[in-house]
Formats: structure tokens, sequence, C-alpha cells
């Protein structure tokens, strides 16, 4: 491709399609009652996924774009404890019988910021309320720096199967660009102390498109990702949003990377861990050939949820904490942001839903196709099976437009479908938007498409 054609699609700012509709179309009239309602007409038996949010961070990276509050100080985090377990507790209780947890996330923030008793004491209160299948799959995202070996025994004797380390980039000089200072030394041995306490799968996070990247510095910093011999690798675009996140205002958008470097980044690492072994995952996932991630992709079971690529097979998502987006059959939960108000609103109400969306028969419709695009990179007309024949039309010539459109070889005819080619994958994003009946009436604004 062009420059100028890498330019018009890897800089159209579309959603990351982690659900459908997307959180900018969730509204207020959603609530606790309604989330209630929702969870108790679970069908007895159903499997659960599990997802706690721990906000705290001791240190801001400038490029972060989560939910976190910063703090030195630990009361906050122990206060903030207690009503997670109570909010856990409530859900228990509205849940009929015969649930269980079959998959376990901790993301944040930054978990690890918990001391070594609190994460027993979470995993313990979490396991006596919402009864977990006899080997749930646990997984924490991972802040390395300053990590102690008394915190990674408490994670290992509380049932941790896999860790999310974040790493970023290694070279100095971008780590300073975006105020998160962590060496390769530190970073391996938290890897090697998690893999002596019997943590069996690695999943090393990294960024392109941060400040001051360039191809040679990046390409010392993802053959030290390989050193580390992670079962698994997430390559984010690093999404510059400040006006969503003032802090990013720290970082100069002259200093960023182009549309074209990225594209160019990001392709060098795919070709890095493809001829390092490891299977392509979808838009920014590689795993290992064994992996279950690859296993899931080769079988299309591959789904996607808001944690990117996931095997997980859940019947319902529920969401933990400040800012905590929950799925179920019906359609999506959000509890409250601010810290404060979530912990007033679980002391008052039990729950602390603020915003949802309930699912209509097209949202589900379009959610599937969308799904099945960003893990597959195709468009299968029998996926339309349960759509009437107005919205059956409608998406087929949708289909029918973007292979007629296609000038530069991103699409192939794929039967009656269509399948994205390998210089197409990278915009996946782009063709998604394309099934997305909200988008052009949304106000969200949303980063770049590479």
């Amino acid at each position: 491709m062009t420059p100028e054609q890498i330019r018009r699609y890897a800089a159209a700012p579309v959603p990351r399609y982690t659900s459908y509709p997307t959180a900018p179309h969730f509204h207020d009239g959603i609530g606790p009652d309604t989330y209630r309602t929702w969870l108790s007409e679970l069908a007895p038996g159903s499997r659960l996924s599990l997802y706690v949010h721990v906000p705290f961070c001791d240190t801001l990276c400038w490029f972060c774009g989560c939910h976190t509050k910063i703090t030195r100080k630990y009361k906050p985090i122990a206060a903030y404890l207690e009503s997670l377990i109570a909010e856990a507790r409530h859900v228990a209780a509205a849940l009929p019988a015969g649930v269980e947890v079959g998959q376990i996330h901790w993301g944040g923030g930054s978990p690890t910021i918990l001391e070594a008793d609190d994460v027993r004491r979470l995993a313990g209160e979490l396991a006596s309320a919402l009864p977990q299948s006899a080997a749930p799959e646990f997984a924490v995202e991972v802040d390395p720096r300053g990590l102690s070996a008394g915190q990674i025994a408490a994670f290992a004797a509380s049932g941790l199967t896999r860790v999310s380390i974040g790493v970023q980039d290694f070279d100095p000089a971008v780590q300073k660009a975006i105020n998160r200072n962590q060496s390769y030394e530190e970073t391996e041995a938290v890897i090697s102390q998690f893999r002596a306490a019997g943590i069996g799968s690695i999943n090393i996070d990294a960024i392109y498109g941060l400040p001051g990247q360039h191809e040679a510095q990046l390409r010392r910093t993802l053959d030290r990702i390989l050193d580390l011999a992670p079962d698994r690798i997430s390559l984010f675009g690093y999404a510059h949003v400040p006006w969503m996140k003032r802090h990013q205002a720290m970082i100069p958008e002259a200093d960023l990377p182009d549309a074209v470097e990225r594209h160019a980044h990001a392709e060098l690492a795919a070709r890095i861990f493809v001829e390092a072994g490891y299977v392509r995952i979808g838009l920014d996932h590689f795993a290992r050939q064994s992996d279950a991630m690859a296993v899931a992709m080769r079988e299309g079971r591959l789904t996607r949820n808001f944690q990117g690529y996931t095997v997980d097979p859940s019947d319902a998502l529920i969401g933990l904490g400040a800012s905590s987006i929950g799925r179920l059959p019906q359609g999506y939960v959000q509890n409250i942001t601010p810290i404060a108000g979530y912990a007033t609103a679980i002391a008052h109400e039990g729950l602390a839903t603020a915003r949802g969306y309930a699912l209509t028969r097209e949202d589900r419709v379009r959610a599937r196709l969308i799904e099945r695009l960003m893990c597959n990179f195709e468009f299968d007309p029998r996926d339309l099976e349960s759509a009437d024949e107005p919205l059956s039309h409608d998406i087929l010539s949708c289909a029918q437009q973007i292979v007629d459109e296609d000038r530069e070889g991103l699409v192939a005819r794929h039967g009656a479908g269509f399948a994205l080619t390998e210089e197409g994958q990278p915009f996946v994003r782009l063709f998604a938007a394309r099934f997305d009946a909200h988008l052009a009436a949304g106000r969200g604004r949303h980063s770049a498409a590479v």
C-alpha cells in the first residue's frame, strides 16, 4: 500500500469493538434494579466470567487510558476492598442457584498494588460469595515494578493460573517520555519468580505508537520480549485520547509516530513474532502454537470481550468494582466510575450500576457479525440466520458494497461472503465499523484504526 492509502485507512477513528454496541452508547436508563432482574434471570447452571477492577496505581503512566487513581497511601485501597467484597455478596444474592465462575480476571489500575494478605483475602471472599468451578482460570494484570516475593506467593496460593505482565517498551528514552521506568532485569526477575511459583502461562503486554518510538529501538524491545519466552503477547496501538484522559496531554502529539510509522511498527512486530513461532491472533494478539488461544482460533471458538481476545465461553460476564462493565444475555451494565460514588452506592444499595444498554434483536445479529469479523477476519452470511429479511438485506448490501469498493486488495470474496486479505487484516476495525448501526449517531470520539 502507498503511504497515502495507509494514512487514509490507519488514521480513521473507529471503536476497538470489545463490545457492540460500544460503551459510548450506554445510557443511564439501566440501574441497580434492572441489573438485579437480569442477574436473577440467568439460566440455572450458567457459566460466569468474573472481572474485578482495582483502580489504583502508585505512579501515573502518561499513556494510560484506564480508570485509575494515584495513591501512595494504602488506607483508600483497604476501604475499597470492603466495597468490592460487599458488591460480590450482593451480586451473589441476586443469582439463581447452580451458576459457577469459570474465568476470573483482575485488572486495573494495578491489582498488584494489593498487599499479600489482601490478595489472599479478596480471592477467598470472592470464592466464598460466588461459587467457582473445580479449576477456574485466574488471570491478573501485573505491574512488575516493586512487586514482592510475598505478593507473588499470595497470588500463587490463591489459585493464579496466568499473569499479564505490563512492559510497554524497554527503551529508556521511551519510558521517560511516558513516565514509566521499568528495567528489563526487574521484569525478568518477576517472571522467573512467577514461573518458579508454578504459574503456567505468561502474557506480556507491549505498545506501539508511543512517543519517540523508532524502528531500531522497537526491534530491540521486541527481541527482549522474545528473550522472556512468553506464552502470549498482546501488542496494542497507543490510543492518544487527551480529551478523555487529560494526563495524556503530557505527551506532545509531535513526538508520536504518524499513521504510516504506526502501521510499519505494527507489521514489523507481527513479522518478528510470527518468525519466532507465534500465531497471529486477530488484530493485536500472538500466541504459541499450543496455547489455548491459538487452538481456539483454529477451531473457530475465539471470542472478544472487554479484556480483548479470549477463549472464555461464559454465558455472562460479571464486573465488580468502580467503572466495571458486565455483559449478560439481556445487555450491558456499567458501574459508577468515581471511587467515592461507587463506594457510597454499594453501601446504600448493594449495587452501583450507573448505566447500560438493553440489546435488541438487531444488536445481537450485528454484534455476532462484528465479533466474527474481529476474530476470524471473515464475513459469513450464515451468521444472519436469526435476522429478519430487511436486516439481512441491509447487511448483505453493505457486505457487497465493501467488496465492490475495494481497490487495494484488502478483501477477497469468500463464498457468499468475504474475507480480509493479509493486507486488509490490520484495518479490521474499519470494516467492522461498516456494520455498526450506532456509529453515525454516536457522540463518542475514538482512537486511530491502527
